[in-house]
């Protein structure tokens, strides 16, 4: 794959002068990085607990996407701090400013990641979490009920804020708080119609204008997550594997099948946009181990495995790659 500027917008220029290195290009998109890195180590730590697979494994990919997360959160605080007027624009750019839900998504995911090695740490991350998610989709959808929205910006991005408020009952299902349970149940109602009602729009915006550019191709990837974290957080609500729930997790691994041929094809340039495939995987191959220890088949169990091992192999190249770049400063040009 080529290298192309890994911001977000289709239109931005290539540029390869170190003279243009700077952190006000860091792309805020880029965190969806840990939200892949975290949700590949819950996953591992799920397969540590089904099948007893190292535990190792998950634990040390679960500290390297905190590493992670430090490391973008300090670069894009300085690129707020010094280029405030770019992070503003980003924020309300149609297409880029979705990707602020990353932030939150990332921010919940990780308090998943430490609830094992502190309960207390766990729940206050976790709420700032729920308070971020809740802000952003509050501002997400107000700004699409101003109307004039155009309709060719209605792409998978538009979904990030609304699945961020589904990861609420999917890391918050433990937590000991009294309150907890209700902001679950909100999570879920916001969560749940939002998604459903972005996807048709984005389903629409696909089938009736133009095919999507190939920087944004891998932004496909998103359309399976309200499905299979969608399963996540209603399994948790309900404490268990219903018809329902099967029918969102199918329809998410129909929808994987659908998207991937479209997304690893040639001719896509690596950029950070390719981040945005890791957590939508990540959550389906977590629904597939939990579907397959309830349902026990060895399919499902097959499934599962192919899932698994796809989502480590396409992070670690993907891990790979991004530090190549951010060493030979195409990540901040």
């Amino acid at each position: 794959m080529t290298v192309q500027n890994p911001s977000v917008y289709p239109s931005a220029p290539v540029l390869h002068s170190w003279r243009e290195v700077s952190v006000r290009n860091l792309p805020v998109n880029l965190f969806a990085a840990v939200m892949g890195l975290a949700g590949l180590a819950l996953a591992w730590r799920l397969a540590h607990g089904i099948l007893g697979a190292p535990a190792g494994v998950g634990e040390a990919v679960g500290a390297f996407s905190l590493v992670v997360f430090v490391l973008i959160s300090l670069g894009y605080l300085t690129k707020l701090a010094r280029y405030p007027r770019a992070v503003r624009a980003e924020f309300h750019h149609p297409i880029a400013g979705n990707f602020f839900g990353t932030i939150a998504i990332s921010i919940l995911l990780l308090s998943a990641v430490v609830a094992p090695h502190s309960a207390g740490a766990a729940s206050v991350i976790w709420t700032a979490g729920v308070v971020a998610t809740f802000a952003l989709s509050f501002v997400v959808v107000s700004r699409l009920l101003n109307g004039q929205v155009d309709p060719s910006h209605a792409l998978p991005a538009w979904i990030v804020p609304c699945v961020a408020t589904l990861y609420i009952p999917v890391t918050g299902g433990q937590m000991p708080m009294a309150w907890a349970s209700e902001i679950n149940l909100l999570a879920s109602a916001i969560g749940a119609v939002m998604a459903l009602v972005l996807f048709t729009m984005i389903i629409a915006r696909l089938v009736h204008r133009d095919p999507l550019a190939p920087s944004l191709a891998p932004s496909l990837m998103i359309l399976v997550a309200p499905f299979a974290v969608g399963f996540l957080a209603y399994t948790n609500m309900v404490g268990g594997i219903d018809r329902f729930a099967a029918l969102l997790f199918y329809f998410g691994l129909f929808m994987f099948a659908v998207v991937a041929p479209k997304v690893f094809r040639p001719g896509i340039p690596l950029s950070a946009a390719w981040w945005a495939i890791g957590f939508p995987i990540a959550a389906l191959a977590i629904a597939a181990l939990k579907y397959a220890a309830s349902r026990g088949t060895g399919p499902l169990w097959g499934i599962a495995f192919v899932l698994l091992g796809t989502l480590t192999l396409i992070l670690a190249v993907l891990t790979v790659r991004t530090v190549q770049i951010a060493l030979n400063g195409k990540l901040f040009s």
